[in-house]
């Protein structure tokens, strides 16, 4: 029969393995659980109903899933918007671009492409940018109809996750033409 000191020596080996497993499995599955929270998040906030353009189905228009959060498509160009005074605003391009007093706009790719969508960005630079409702946290302005007022009050742990499941979609490379600036003064007529 082995000696306790001995027995001792051989456990605490295996019980530094047993614990890092665990704690391997737990951070896996911390992660697994917080981009599940952001996919719930996501589809809660019908993130996917400007970003996501549409296609034509069989039913009429449905979300083209092939171009999941990928924003206004690249190869859809619009006429001039023909503005109208008074308060409103006009949606267009299957809900992915919008003409208003703020000139227009286009959903921006949401998918982790590199040069084309968030692939770039950190988690530090998408909070700051649901904060403060400026791109990439620090230059342009984010334009309506973006809600981002109201991404502002998510805590910080909602907005990692909702950035986490972000990160876990496939890219798709999709260059989102840059907004349009008003031709006249802002404000309505």
């Amino acid at each position: 029969m082995k000696s306790l000191p001995t027995l001792l020596f051989a456990a605490v080996p295996a019980a530094a393995l047993v614990v890092l497993a665990t704690a391997g499995h737990r951070q896996s599955s911390g992660l697994n659980s917080r981009v599940e929270r952001g996919k719930y998040l996501v589809t809660l906030s019908g993130c996917s109903d400007c970003h996501t353009p549409l296609k034509m189905g069989p039913r009429g228009p449905e979300p083209d899933l092939d171009r999941f959060l990928s924003g206004h498509p690249e190869n859809v160009k619009l006429p001039p918007p023909d503005l109208k005074p008074g308060p409103w605003f006009a949606a267009t391009a299957g809900m992915t671009a919008w003409a208003g007093p703020w000139g227009i706009s286009y959903a921006v790719n949401l998918t982790p492409d590199e040069t084309t969508g968030l692939g770039i960005w950190t988690e530090e630079m998408f909070i700051k940018t649901m904060r403060t409702g400026k791109h990439m946290g620090v230059s342009r302005d984010i334009l309506p109809p973006m809600p981002w007022q109201n991404l502002a009050a998510a805590t910080d742990d909602d907005l990692k996750a909702i950035f986490a499941f972000l990160r876990s979609i496939p890219p798709v490379t999709n260059h989102v033409p840059d907004p349009i600036p008003p031709s006249g003064p802002l404000g309505f007529e």
